[in-house]
């Protein structure tokens, strides 16, 4: 197999990168030459581990604190990108939330907002900014966009999160559509659809060992882990996927 082109001089937004798939993005990012942005909106600490690692490895990261839900915060974030890092290559969304376990009828307007905010509006926010850059009909270079959707979103995930899946069937909406409009702007936009992954968003949802309880329900009969994810984020930002775009890669195991 044909090892991984380096690149250089390449600018990485990672969104919600302290911590699992994030995590494993950035740091395969950094072993391929970008520069990376490690966002986080809550762990400080996390981040800046993380930015040390890859300095520590020889590479280049920044930490920048950012609710990728506020406007003014990702305007913000890309600002200080520009400015440290240089002109953006790729993005990654990958920030999302998830809620306690519940049925639609006991879900309350605050939590679905939330939900959405994060996983829906922050990604057409931080899409926007980074085509403004990459566009090269605005005088860009081009690059690459992934988003991290799930495998919920085709599964709708009855009786738990039925809000998360829906957001998340937004941004495969979104991945489509988005890869079409700028496709003769030099941006190649595609998504990968995650399955039960071993990381900590399963806390936030009530219930940190789900992917053990649920993995038999798995053909592979397993769960899988951030970095398996991240390979597949990478080949899509990569040349090797030069001509892959509104596609979409599933990492479930089967399911």
């Amino acid at each position: 197999m044909r090892s991984p082109q380096l690149k250089s001089n390449q600018v990485i937004i990672i969104t919600g990168a302290s911590r699992g798939i994030g995590e494993a993005t950035a740091l395969l990012a950094a072993t391929r030459g970008y520069s990376v942005c490690v966002n986080y909106r809550y762990h400080a600490e996390a981040a800046e581990r993380l930015v040390a690692e890859i300095a520590e490895a020889g590479g280049k990261a920044v930490a920048v604190a950012a609710d990728t839900s506020v406007e003014a915060d990702v305007l913000r974030m890309f600002k200080t990108v520009d400015e440290t890092l240089g002109p953006l290559s790729a993005l990654v969304n990958n920030a999302g939330i998830l809620r306690p376990q519940m049925r639609l009828s006991e879900m309350s307007l605050q939590r679905i907002s939330e939900v959405m905010a994060v996983n829906v509006i922050g990604c057409f926010l931080c899409a926007r900014e980074a085509v403004k850059r990459m566009s090269t009909s605005s005088g860009g270079k081009g690059g690459a966009i992934v988003n991290v959707s799930s495998g919920a979103s085709r599964l709708g995930a009855p009786g738990e999160y039925v809000d998360y899946a829906a957001s998340k069937g937004a941004l495969d909406t979104f991945t489509v559509g988005l890869a079409k409009e700028v496709a003769e702007e030099g941006i190649r936009v595609n998504a990968v659809r995650p399955g039960f992954i071993y990381t900590d968003i399963h806390a936030s949802g009530g219930e940190p060992e789900r992917v053990d309880r649920v993995k038999a329900f798995v053909p592979m009969k397993r769960g899988g882990q951030p970095g398996e994810v991240a390979h597949a984020i990478m080949w899509l930002l990569s040349d090797e996927a030069s001509f892959t775009t509104g596609a979409f890669i599933d990492i479930t195991g089967g399911k």
